[in-house]
């Protein structure tokens, strides 16, 4: 990993077998656990629930490392295929146990998908799944859950009130937590006539996670 500093953080990057990606360390004065985000296919770790988790945790003595994938950082605009980014996520993972402390695997969308699919081989202390895609919109009958019922480790999934993947109602019965933020969809976005505002939102979002993160033994 070759770092470059900027204030608190690093940001470095990673070779893989899928080609370079890139770690942002957000680091905790006196970390216990390492809370590693992967973002969406969407776009990338600018994401509202990726900024305000790394924004919050440090604090609670969780290190936050924003994992931005290869296709990513070669500037691409779509994703590629799961089996790819497994791969990416595979070939990170050393970097991101190189501290030496427990590894909560997390990611938005098709980058909890990756989380759930690989925490079990990769050795994940837990898996924070944010907006998991249960379904493609509009589709139920094309289910993801055998994903995140096979994740193998706790996992908590945070998903919007409205998100068109897979609103909390949707989701199968299983050895996971979830946690609704009202309103929000895909992105966590609320429409301006809801009764929280944005930030109220992602408090919500953040101290789910937090109370979650402190539980794991």
């Amino acid at each position: 990993m070759s770092p470059t500093e900027t204030a608190r953080t690093t940001t470095g990057t990673v070779d893989t077998d899928a080609g370079p990606a890139r770690i942002t360390w957000l680091p905790a004065k006196k970390p216990r656990l390492v809370l590693a985000a992967g973002h969406g296919a969407g776009g990338g770790i600018e994401a509202r629930d990726l900024q305000a988790l790394a924004a919050a945790l440090p604090a609670h003595g969780v290190s936050v490392a924003l994992v931005e994938q290869p296709w990513r950082v070669a500037g691409k605009k779509l994703a590629p295929a799961p089996k790819t980014l497994d791969t990416g996520w595979r070939g990170l993972w050393p970097a991101l146990t190189a501290p030496g402390l427990p590894v909560v695997a997390a990611g938005r969308s098709a980058g909890a998908r990756v989380a759930c699919r690989t925490a079990t081989e990769l050795g994940a202390h837990a898996v924070l799944a944010l907006s998991f895609p249960l379904h493609p919109p509009g589709k139920p009958e094309k289910s993801r859950k055998d994903e995140l019922l096979g994740s193998g480790v706790p996992t908590l999934v945070v998903q919007g009130g409205h998100d068109p993947f897979g609103r909390p109602a949707e989701f199968p019965p299983g050895e996971y937590e979830i946690t609704e933020v009202p309103y929000g969809d895909h992105g966590f976005a609320v429409p301006k006539k809801a009764d929280l505002t944005q930030d109220q939102a992602m408090e919500i979002l953040t101290a789910a996670v937090t109370v979650w993160l402190d539980r794991l033994p």
